[in-house]
């Protein structure tokens, strides 16, 4: 059932949906790792055909193992999520794509977006917030548990923002560089253990 919130940009999504987009996500993960091919039939429940963002975050025994995300776009959530997982799973620059053996030991992390909002330094809540800052076509994005993951004030998070966009540190302070801000609804496999 989808219920709205407070705040006009985010929908709520009830515990059988996020059950259903991390059940998606492990299938586009395994999907990709084991032929490397796209997942391309998904649940046709009405709340994820709505456009969405969403970034996949993958671990492996407790390690950031993969990362991939869109921002919201009129492209449906449940294609968003296995776009990203397969992305996360063999695409992410970081990492070395998962190995077969390692998917026993992945677990899959969801944040869904809300539609970005522009943003001044004073209106940023760290935790709450996530952050986008681009200045021409350079562009970084931190999702809100980033910011609280490592206590970080507001002018930090920005800073770092700017920093992950390849910009200076102080871009942000910059008349050409937008700040745009995003809350997210973070649920991992963790939160819905198997009966």
């Amino acid at each position: 059932m989808l219920k709205l919130k407070k705040n006009p940009r985010m929908f709520s999504l009830g515990s059988s949906e996020k059950r259903l987009l991390l059940a998606i996500a492990r299938q586009a993960v395994t999907k990709a790792v084991q032929s490397g091919e796209s997942l391309e039939k998904f649940s046709n429940d009405e709340a994820l055909q709505r456009p969405g963002g969403a970034f996949v975050t993958l671990r492996y025994r407790g390690r950031l193992r993969g990362c991939v995300g869109q921002l919201p776009s009129k492209d449906s959530l449940v294609s968003v999520v296995a776009h990203c997982a397969k992305s996360a799973a063999l695409e992410d620059p970081r990492f070395e794509a998962v190995r077969i053996d390692e998917l026993p030991g992945i677990e899959i992390e969801l944040s869904v977006l809300s539609q970005p909002a522009h943003a001044t330094q004073q209106e940023i809540e760290p935790g709450k917030h996530g952050l986008i800052v681009s200045c021409g076509w350079k562009r970084g994005v931190l999702l809100p548990q980033v910011a609280a993951q490592f206590h970080w004030n507001a002018e930090r998070f920005l800073e770092e923002t700017c920093v992950k966009a390849g910009l200076s540190k102080n871009a942000w302070k910059d008349a050409g560089t937008q700040i745009q801000t995003f809350t997210a609804e973070v649920f991992s496999e963790a939160d819905f253990p198997a009966a």
